[in-house]
């Protein structure tokens, strides 16, 4: 946004939502590149164009923009979930939605598993802290479980299914293929990062999930 200075020229009027959405997209990529330890708040203002002081002047310190990132991750998840429109779908179709959106996410967004490892290494520190997180969290549960018991109602889902147990395992199948491709593909001798091979991963994961809820 201009503004006009004094002598009648104009000059850049700060905007801070900007600044800060470019420290934040700034950040995300240096902590993907680099973790927590090895991310300098220099290179975040560099990667954003901005002086380092507005780091400090918008977040706090290092550690307050990194948790910014993390809960900027999780709500891309939550908000993906939320447009998937659940709650309106027959049980299966819910679920198998959920499944293949939870893959997509991951497969769309590798830096999502780099940060996440980077947390896990320091003990979920940031998480653990975030009131934001934990908020994020309790409407999808409560959905789940929903799906759920509407699925044993109409006869498509077996009884006692735990709501947390089956998210995680959901994440798991696909979060460990994806963190995991490197190794995988060298063990097994096969591409696995190929289109190919995330079709059939998608696939297998789907079949597995949706043949363990079935009565």
């Amino acid at each position: 946004m201009l503004k006009r200075s004094s002598n009648g020229g104009t000059v850049q009027r700060r905007n801070p939502e900007a600044t800060r959405r470019k420290l934040l997209v700034a950040a995300r990529h240096e902590f993907a590149a680099s973790g927590l330890a090895g991310a300098r708040v220099d290179e975040i203002a560099a990667r954003a164009g901005v002086n380092k002081q507005l780091v400090y002047h918008y977040f706090g310190d290092k550690d307050a923009i990194y948790l910014a990132v993390l809960e900027w991750v999780y709500e891309e998840i939550r908000e993906q979930e939320r447009k998937l429109n659940l709650e309106g779908l027959p049980p299966e179709a819910a679920i198998r939605k959920l499944i293949e959106a939870s893959f997509d996410h991951l497969a769309a967004h590798p830096d999502f598993i780099v940060l996440l490892n980077d947390e896990n290494r320091g003990g979920a520190r940031h998480v653990r802290g975030s009131k934001r997180l934990e908020a994020m969290h309790s409407p999808l549960v409560s959905m789940v479980s929903k799906i759920l018991k509407q699925g044993v109602q109409n006869g498509a889902f077996r009884r006692g299914i735990d709501p947390v147990q089956l998210y995680i395992s959901i994440a798991a199948l696909s979060y460990f293929f994806f963190s995991n491709t490197p190794t995988l593909s060298a063990i097994f001798g096969k591409d696995l990062r190929s289109p190919a091979a995330q079709r059939a991963r998608r696939k297998h994961v789907v079949d597995l999930v949706m043949q363990s809820l079935r009565p």
